[in-house]
């Protein structure tokens, strides 16, 4: 789980409905079932008319990037790489044929194959750099359903507000009817400005954080997978892959 997320949402509307408690409202006063529909229904239609459809299934697969961590430790990476650096300078790369389905990572296993296969270094390294590229691409248009849905919210809250007061307007003569049809007004701008500053785009953030994270992770793969090819100290190979690492995972890794 990812907490900062999930505190990071909790303190957002706390706050904000907090405060409206403070000052004498109440949860009834912004609950609206017009403005939710107007607001979510037309930011989803706009979403839908922006992106093909894998796209979006992409982006709500990808929406858990956004609350759970992916569990993999770049520092047991790094002890793999090595380990199999270990085994390669006294056996030879072909030894290695076992360590492939020790992982369910397909970037790690289909590395680990192209230098079994005895492929070029510079070869292997274009091969997964396509892969990375591709991947990251496709990851950072999935986070962008979510920013364009952040971007649409509050436009189509004003729609909501414009159409409230269309209603108030046509009637004036019923005063009965006038106090829903401003609240759905002003309902819907909160809905839509709320949405987009508090879920979408902090959202779509969030999953590109993580997928460039991923992309950093490959990268010091490729390092380590080229490294293998040429036979590196192991010792200089933990040096250079060690870059690859924030200051607190290598604090936790020289500390193991």
């Amino acid at each position: 789980m990812d907490l900062m997320t999930l505190l990071g949402l909790i303190v957002g509307f706390a706050a904000i409905i907090g405060g409206m408690i403070f000052e004498g409202g109440h949860l009834g006063s912004i609950t609206q079932a017009t403005a939710a529909v107007i607001v979510f229904g037309g930011t989803a239609g706009a979403v839908l008319v922006s992106f093909p459809a894998a796209t979006i299934r992409l982006g709500l697969k990808n929406l858990k990037k956004a609350f759970f961590n992916s569990g993999t430790n770049p520092a047991a990476l790094i002890e793999q790489i090595l380990d199999c650096s270990a085994i390669a300078r006294k056996e030879g790369l072909l030894s290695l044929e076992a360590k492939i389905e020790e992982s369910k990572d397909p970037f790690y296993k289909k590395g680990l194959q192209l230098i079994i296969d005895g492929t070029e270094p510079e070869v292997v390294r274009s091969i997964l750099e396509v892969d990375i590229d591709n991947s990251e691409e496709q990851g950072i248009n999935s986070a962008k359903v979510f920013e364009a849905a952040g971007s649409y919210s509050p436009t189509i809250g004003i729609i909501g507000a414009v159409l409230g007061l269309i209603h108030v307007m046509s009637n004036l003569a019923d005063p009965s009817k006038l106090g829903a049809g401003i609240a759905v007004a002003f309902v819907a701008t909160v809905y839509g400005v709320g949405a987009a500053n508090l879920v979408l785009l902090p959202i779509a953030n969030k999953i590109k954080i993580k997928i460039k994270q991923e992309s950093v992770l490959k990268e010091m793969l490729i390092e380590g997978f080229i490294g293998l090819s040429e036979g590196e100290n192991p010792r200089l190979l933990s040096e250079k892959l060690e870059g690859y690492l924030t200051e607190v995972e290598k604090a936790r890794r020289r500390a193991a």
